[in-house]
């Protein structure tokens, strides 16, 4: 008789009880993980932002480049 604590047989009994819990734990880890493989997988590559570089880039040169032609931005 172990007096700090369970043995690894209660410790076996204990899960063994509550095995549709643990299985359902189980379950839901699995399926959370293989959806968040599919939608990896399937992203597609969008083109990088340009806005805000354009902004960043008539802030700090002091020129008003808004008043040009913007043929790049649709």
């Amino acid at each position: 008789m172990l007096i700090y604590g369970n043995t690894p047989r209660d410790i076996m009994n204990m899960m063994w009880r509550r095995r549709y819990k643990v299985l359902s734990v189980i379950a839901v880890i699995v399926i959370a993980l293989m959806l968040m493989g599919c939608s990896i997988g399937n992203r597609k590559v969008s083109p990088p932002l340009q806005a805000l570089d354009k902004f960043w880039d008539t802030l700090g040169s002091g020129k008003d480049k808004t008043k040009q032609n913007s043929t790049g931005v649709e």
